[in-house]
């Protein structure tokens, strides 16, 4: 199956550099970075489960994996695996147990997950955290992972406050510094955080 990825372009990308010079270098430096999506929100909802306090190496190893025994991933497919054969995809018992309450509210109708494209960002953010082991961070990456949202930027992603640490010559990140940026990004904060990321995973 063909690749697909976030699709941004100069419109976004001139704006955050009229709107942040530094970050605008960083973006002429970086050139176009292709970030891999998941049009399957159900998909994403489980790759966004996955990838929970673990690196992006780490995730793709496993969500591999989970590829390879589930073939598609469904909620049909996820729990009829079972705990034990998500474990041994390299799962923890706890994110196994997420994604198959998870599947579980999809196929009994608890979660219409379709519907979250007629959705407000905080709104599917609130939808999905009553999801057990769905916080922000997870609904998060799913709005920017499968549905392309353009303004979303999230505090607690490592990735991110390293990134802004990095470009800014930053110790340390507050939620109000934070902020700052934020609005400062909007509405194109998505793509700030996909340059973000970069500049993250950098070598000094």
């Amino acid at each position: 199956m063909k690749q697909q990825f976030f699709w941004y372009g100069s419109t976004e990308t001139d704006y955050l550099a009229a709107r942040d010079p530094v970050l605008g270098d960083a973006i002429a430096r970086i050139g176009h970075i292709d970030r891999v999506v998941i049009p399957d929100l159900f998909a994403a909802l489980i790759n966004s489960i996955a990838g929970q306090q673990i690196s992006g190496k780490a995730l793709a190893t496993v969500w591999a994996r989970l590829c390879d025994r589930l073939g598609e991933i469904t909620p049909a497919a996820v729990l009829a695996a079972g705990e034990d054969d998500l474990r041994a995809c390299g799962l923890s018992g706890r994110k196994a147990g997420y994604m198959l309450a998870a599947a579980r509210a999809v196929q009994d109708g608890t979660l219409p997950i379709h519907s979250l494209v007629e959705k407000s960002d905080e709104e599917i953010i609130r939808t999905l955290t009553a999801l057990p082991g769905v916080g922000r961070w997870t609904a998060e990456m799913l709005l920017i992972f499968s549905l392309e949202r353009p303004d979303v930027l999230a505090f607690d992603d490592f990735g991110i406050r390293k990134g802004i640490c990095r470009l800014y010559g930053l110790d340390e990140l507050t939620r109000e510094q934070f902020a700052v940026y934020r609005a400062r990004y909007a509405p194109y904060a998505t793509v700030a955080g996909l340059y973000l990321w970069e500049i993250a995973a950098q070598d000094n």
